[in-house]
């Protein structure tokens, strides 16, 4: 967990190094020395400044420290930051639908259910019928006793 946080600063460090200096003195230089300060070791992010962010595989922590300087730090006036806001509310509540939707314990069942029924049927196609006959011995056998306790 702390391994991804180090890359995600890494990666937002070298992002910002890549901003023109308008954007990057909008951020505190505090916030700016944390990111060199405890960012991986080591770890060299691949980031192509011609390719946009969205197309690149940056760690998700990175998107989300991007989207919070955006928020705090570059937003122009309020009404960008409310729109801003809304687009965020926006995203949350769609990722909370396809994880309500995805483990819905009604729908687990609905599944498993269905798989039971369908892997019944297949087995009951699989399976023939058994029919019983009796060994020559046995009906021998039961003919003699048949004679003995007299029709």
């Amino acid at each position: 967990m702390e391994n991804e946080l180090s890359k995600a600063y890494a990666e937002v460090d070298i992002i910002l190094s890549y901003m023109t200096n308008i954007y990057v003195e909008k951020i505190p230089k505090k916030l700016r020395e944390l990111y060199k300060k405890e960012k991986l070791q080591g770890y060299t992010p691949n980031i192509n400044p011609k390719i946009p962010l969205d197309e690149q595989n940056l760690q998700k922590k990175t998107y989300a420290i991007l989207a919070m300087l955006n928020l705090n730090y570059w937003c122009e006036d309020e009404n960008e930051r409310k729109e801003l806001i809304a687009i965020y509310a926006d995203n949350d509540r769609k990722k909370e639908e396809e994880l309500r939707e995805q483990y819905n314990p009604n729908n687990l069942f609905k599944n498993r259910t269905l798989d039971a029924i369908q892997e019944t049927e297949t087995i009951n196609e699989n399976v023939a019928m058994v029919k019983y006959k009796e060994s020559v011995f046995k009906r021998f056998w039961n003919k003699i006793r048949s004679f003995f306790k007299g029709n």
